[in-house]
């Protein structure tokens, strides 16, 4: 007689040649059914969380906590008073709201300053540019940088076109594919302009929509590149001296740029728990960023998700459960600038990384979610399916591949189950990093839908039995 072996969740099966199993089970392993069995009896808690979240006394708590902290303090830029303002405040409603252990974990952190900024054309047309320096950008000298510009949509073009570009002020009108592709313009725009011998560069705003908004984000320098003075354009204004130059006009631009790089300074994680009732060394991280870019309110990047996440937790202390693991929620800091709190977190934390069940990070907006992006063994995809199966009743119950995050990503890299909400993103990157990045955005319904996925999903993985399998 013919045997398969097929090892899941710990458990070995043995398949006949017919396909039927017979199942070897160890002391502390089980069968997929058995763990299928234990997920569905929490079908009674998923409807409590989703009454209390979307119908009850918790309705619309998420987009009324958020309104309050960003109508209040503002953008929150990494290194300035606004975001230590924003973190204080965090501590003290956690605190107030019933949360265990709640704490400040100290990081360093970039401090960075845009300060007074414009660009003018002065040929073939006087014109004055909508701009926003892009992260870590140097400034300009006091009188500007006054210079012919060099328009290209790739960085092809650009090497092919180098003999042209020297003394230059070099334009990027390159097209929207999705983010993580033309994101690369904004990051290396600079160096790459830097290379061929221009003075400056703009670059296209990386938005899937405009209405005359520059999208400002993070751009980086490298060792033995010049650093010239970047910023970031609106889609119009891009759109419109590519038309001029392919109609033979000479474009001549004023740039001034007042951007300063100060001493990193000090700043924290936010950290809030539910202590677990059985293995409270165990830990499900539940997260989101408190900083944001310095226009708009960073309502929407990343207000949202690290509302909803403390969210998650309220509902859950709400309703009186104590999961067997121990649920943590931690709003990053400095996440725009590269993940910097959350790398020093990892750093700090890393000695326990077996312990680690699943790491949660919101940071693609609160709209209405598809599902849940998931990064895993296929046992444990297997696992968060089922468990996902649990949100019928809102409708939200797809698992789909590559949970990411910038705060999540060192801890996923390491082998740790990691989960991300997915939604409309062309929507989210309509906003994003611009000063439409507000309240208006933002939906109380919509974040109560989102609020219910991150508590259903973090306390049922919190609870079971076994951690999530990692292989």
């Amino acid at each position: 007689m013919k045997f398969l072996l097929f090892t899941f969740v710990g458990v070995h099966l043995l398949f006949l040649s017919s396909g039927k199993a017979i199942y070897r089970n160890d002391t502390s392993q089980r069968t997929f059914e058995e763990i299928k069995e234990e997920i569905a009896h929490y079908g009674d808690v998923a409807k409590a969380i989703i009454d209390l979240a979307v119908y009850g006394k918790a309705q619309n708590r998420s987009y009324e906590r958020l309104a309050l902290l960003v109508d209040t303090v503002g953008p929150r830029l990494s290194g300035s008073k606004n975001l230590e303002k924003a973190i204080q405040i965090m501590y003290q409603n956690l605190k107030e709201d019933g949360l265990e252990n709640v704490h400040l974990e100290p990081v360093k952190i970039p401090h960075w300053e845009r300060g007074e900024e414009s660009a003018v054309m002065l040929e073939p047309r006087m014109y004055k540019m909508a701009i926003l320096g892009l992260g870590s950008s140097i400034g300009t000298p006091p009188e500007g940088i006054t210079a012919e510009v060099l328009v290209v949509t790739s960085f092809d073009e650009l090497q092919r076109r180098a003999p042209e570009a020297k003394g230059k002020i070099v334009v990027y009108n390159q097209p929207y594919a999705n983010y993580s592709k033309t994101v690369e313009y904004r990051v290396r725009g600079a160096v790459e302009a830097a290379k061929v011998g221009a003075l400056a560069s703009l670059i296209r705003s990386v938005a899937s929509f405009s209405i005359y908004s520059p999208h400002t984000g993070v751009q980086e320098y490298q060792d033995g590149v010049p650093k010239i003075p970047t910023a970031c354009i609106t889609v119009e204004d891009a759109e419109m001296m590519s038309r001029l130059v392919s109609r033979g006009s000479r474009i001549v631009i004023q740039l001034k740029m007042g951007a300063k790089n100060y001493a990193d300074a000090d700043s924290f994680n936010t950290v809030a728990e539910i202590t677990g009732s059985k293995y409270p060394e165990q830990v499900v991280l539940v997260s989101g960023h408190l900083d944001s870019w310095d226009v708009g309110q960073g309502a929407m990047d990343d207000g949202g998700g690290a509302f909803i996440s403390w969210e998650a937790l309220s509902l859950i202390k709400d309703l009186g459960l104590r999961p067997k693991r121990t649920l943590r929620l931690v709003l990053w800091t400095a996440e725009e600038q590269g993940g910097i709190g959350a790398l020093q977190y990892y750093q700090s934390h890393k000695a326990n990384i077996s312990n680690y069940s699943l790491v949660m990070e919101s940071d693609g907006g609160t709209f209405l979610p598809y599902g849940l992006q998931f990064t895993g063994s296929d046992k444990a995809r297997a696992i968060m399916k089922e468990i996902m199966g649990l949100l019928q009743p809102i409708n939200v119950t797809q698992v789909f591949h590559d949970g990411e995050g910038t705060d999540i990503e060192s801890w996923v890299q390491a082998g740790v189950p990691g989960a991300s909400l997915l939604d409309d993103l062309y929507k989210y990157f309509s906003f994003h990093h611009s000063q439409g990045d507000t309240m208006t955005v933002m939906s109380p319904k919509e974040m109560n839908i989102a609020a219910t996925v991150w508590a259903v999903v973090s306390y049922v993985v919190a609870d079971l039995e076994e951690m999530l399998p990692r292989s």
